[in-house]
């Protein structure tokens, strides 16, 4: 399969990089530079769980590219940008591998071509520019963004099997999204907003924060129709807290580096349909305005 990976920074160069591994895709990486022209001059390396050194292209400019997949994994706030982009070129699909919720929605209103939703829990760092570390093992899990089952997500999931990638497609994507917003929810602004690594949310103070935050996130997902219980919701979070304690999280890196956050699309994302469907968030709605207020006073937003 012909793959471009619009946003190929820790995640997508991962991602990218295992995909190229296998040999069985021809792989193209849409990067910033000095990283673009690093994995052109002298290939990707993968560091960490996997050692090996892939020679996927790169390239710094991603309109006119031609491809059977585009897989996004650019931050949310740029999702627009990357779509219009993209419509300048030719792709049969589009599989979103983002963080946060409503990138799906915002790809398909500007792409005439079907998008896929997905979540990606591997661990990645970008070392320095052509290295990128995977930190941690985990799973892609794909699928049609308004759930259900069909051929193009078969086909898809198919091509990354060929991958190392651990792969599954599912039929809930809907009800995966929300809860991996719920785990989202919990962690990342706590441990953004207090220079801290995941584990923080597992004990007193923030332990009851973090559940707060998973808690309405659960009440919002359910007043728009997704079957997510708080216990859940709660149980989700504080197990990924465990399996990834030592890991900063996206949002707490982005902090330590001075760069914009994905609050919007994470908890100001409870917030918004919160305030849409008649739901009480104030834990989020404390969280997102904190974070907001960092950004605004760094002159980032």
């Amino acid at each position: 399969m012909e793959i471009v990976v619009f946003g190929a920074g820790s995640l997508g160069s991962l991602v990218g990089g295992l995909l190229a591994q296998s040999g069985a895709h021809e792989v193209t990486l849409v990067a910033r530079d000095p990283h673009a022209s690093a994995v052109r001059t002298a290939g990707l390396q993968l560091a960490g769980e996997f050692s090996e050194t892939v020679a996927p292209a790169a390239v710094t400019d991603g309109t006119e590219l031609a491809a059977e997949l585009a897989v996004v994994t650019v931050k949310s706030f740029d999702t627009a940008a990357a779509a219009d982009a993209l419509s300048t070129g030719s792709f049969d699909a589009v599989l979103s591998l983002q963080n946060g919720m409503g990138n799906e929605a915002t790809l398909a209103g500007r792409l005439g071509v079907p998008v896929l939703a997905g979540t990606a829990t591997y661990g990645a760092l970008l070392r320095e520019p052509g290295v990128v570390e995977c930190t941690g093992l985990g799973e892609v899990t794909l699928g049609p963004r308004s759930g259900g089952s069909t051929q193009l997500a078969d086909r898809v999931g198919e091509a990354f099997v060929l991958s190392p990638l651990e792969t599954t497609v599912a039929s809930d994507m809907p009800t995966r999204l929300w809860r991996k917003l719920a785990v989202n929810a919990g962690i990342n602004p706590l441990t953004a907003l207090t220079g801290t690594k995941n584990e923080a949310v597992l004990a007193d103070p923030a332990t009851e924060l973090a559940r707060a935050a998973a808690r309405e996130t659960a009440h919002v997902a359910r007043a728009d129709g997704i079957s997510l219980s708080d216990e859940t919701a709660v149980e989700t979070m504080t197990r990924v807290a465990r399996q990834t304690a030592l890991n900063s999280s996206s949002m707490a890196q982005d902090v330590r580096a001075g760069r914009r956050t994905e609050i919007d699309a994470i908890n100001g994302y409870v917030v918004e349909r919160a305030d849409e469907l008649g739901v009480s968030v104030p834990t989020n709605r404390t969280l997102t305005a904190l974070l907001e207020t960092w950004e605004h006073g760094c002159g980032l937003r």
